[in-house]
């Protein structure tokens, strides 16, 4: 069988066959972000007169290695790291074979801002494209060149990069084919938070019907004072002044270097806490959380699924031990309110056979995921587009059976990716036992919900991914 060649508008590209898809990988999407132009609005690519060779995966956005999670292997998560190469915003596409007015998903990577990439071996798409979807998985700029607010600079390049992808799916998609006006956008962790964005997002406006916010927060925006005290940090630890121009002759490396630095920054203001709590120094910057917009009518007649997971805070406390001070319970909890002894009470209350550890978890998957959470939930269900809820509950049982429902365990389900060897065994994410029941239920509700926008449970109640 020889290779598919598919035509975009800015040239042909070359995929391969492999058994129930057609794979295109590194399309680019926008022009190569490099010197200056890290710090601008994506531009067009110029096109290209020869094929383009999509039948191997290429270069990554700038980020530092990822670690921190202890014995818990997150290799297939994170998957490359970087891996330089100037363009870099691109994206893969798996089709199913001889497709036509196939549903679209277009999938937005996690990794708080700073890391993550299309190369993971998580988000292989054969699986969507062998039930019927056509499946784009995208990368973007990260970190400062993604998401430090700058004078001189647009703000969320990351997140305008993502509207690009959008609408080169809009433009091109119909030749892999997929259906431009059946678009159901979807991401994860810092992915999610950047889905709902795109809710709020008046340029995103018609770009996709459908969303899905898997582990976000919809309380999740820096405030701009939050951000320039994270961007005026940055400067100091270059010795650069604080603006785009002074930025844009900073080489890549550098900048990667300067973010671990930038950690332990308090953003706490007058108004706002720290929506990540500490754990990344980028979010997106906006006057007003996504949420907020949200219940102000944005994003109406998008059908919406969120949901999070049961111990989302173990990723972070688990693999460290998780045997915490009672100072240190107390520190997590004044991330939520200014009075942690009155959040240490309620969940004491909530949880009365708990420990100090998972104590410490609830409160942490709170602050970061499940407040929001449930305040994009409720503002988005008094419009007429449904809401959809989800918990998953599923216990991996690495490091232990410790681990549980922590953050990203659902992603290999979603995706239907279980046989990736790294996720089994005592530090794979999934554990020794790993659930294909499961897996099959929660992807083809994702199946679902792009096709009809119905995944097959009742909007007034939260549906549980328990295996």
């Amino acid at each position: 069988m020889s290779d598919p060649i598919v035509t975009t508008t800015a040239g042909a590209v070359r995929g391969r066959a492999v058994d129930g898809a057609r794979v295109y990988l590194d399309i680019p999407y926008a022009a190569p972000p490099v010197g200056a132009a890290r710090f601008a609005a994506p531009q067009p690519h110029e096109p290209w007169h020869e094929v383009r060779d999509g039948t191997r995966p290429g270069p990554t956005a700038p980020q530092p290695h990822r670690g921190g999670f202890g014995k818990l292997d997150m290799s297939p998560y994170f998957g490359a790291g970087w891996v330089p190469g100037a363009d870099y915003l691109t994206l893969n596409v798996w089709a199913p074979p001889d497709a036509r007015d196939k549903p679209v998903m277009v999938f937005v990577h996690g990794g708080g801002f700073v890391s993550g990439s299309t190369r993971t071996p998580l988000y292989d798409g054969t699986a969507f494209a062998r039930d019927g979807v056509v499946l784009v998985t995208v990368n973007y700029r990260l970190g400062i060149a993604g998401f430090l607010d700058l004078p001189g600079a647009p703000a969320n390049r990351g997140l305008l990069d993502i509207v690009a992808a959008l609408r080169w799916v809009r433009e091109n998609i119909a030749a892999f084919g997929g259906d431009p006006g059946a678009v159901t956008v979807f991401g994860q962790s810092a992915g999610a938070t950047l889905t709902g964005a795109l809710l709020a997002t008046p340029d995103a406006d018609g770009l996709f019907q459908r969303a899905i916010v898997q582990s976000g927060n919809g309380l999740g925006a820096f405030a701009p004072e939050q951000a320039e005290r994270v961007a005026r940090a940055a400067a100091a630890a270059l010795g650069i002044p604080c603006t785009a121009e002074a930025f844009g002759d900073v080489p890549d490396d550098r900048l990667i270097d300067v973010v671990p630095r930038l950690g332990g920054l308090d953003l706490r203001t007058a108004t706002r806490f720290d929506p990540l709590a500490g754990l990344s120094p980028f979010s997106i910057v906006l006057d007003e959380q996504p949420a907020e917009s949200v219940a102000a009518g944005a994003g109406s007649r998008v059908a919406l699924i969120v949901g999070t997971n049961t111990q989302e805070g173990n990723l972070y406390l688990v693999p460290q031990g998780n045997s915490p001070t009672l100072d240190e319970v107390r520190a997590t909890a004044a991330q939520l309110a200014a009075d942690p002894e009155t959040v240490l009470a309620r969940y004491r209350a909530t949880r009365p056979r708990a420990d100090l550890g998972e104590l410490r978890s609830a409160i942490l998957g709170d602050a970061l995921f499940g407040i929001g959470s449930r305040r994009l939930i409720e503002a988005h269900s008094t419009h007429p587009a449904p809401t959809y809820s989800y918990e998953f509950s599923w216990q991996s049982g690495a490091l232990g059976g410790l681990l549980g429902a922590a953050h990203g365990v659902e992603v290999p389900y979603v995706f239907d990716t279980l046989d990736i060897p790294a996720l089994h065994g005592p530090t794979g994410l999934l554990g020794p036992h790993p659930s294909p029941t499961l897996a099959a239920h929660m992807h083809n509700a994702w199946v679902d919900f792009a096709r009809t926008g119905d995944p097959r449970w009742s909007p007034s109640r939260t549906h549980r991914f328990t295996g």
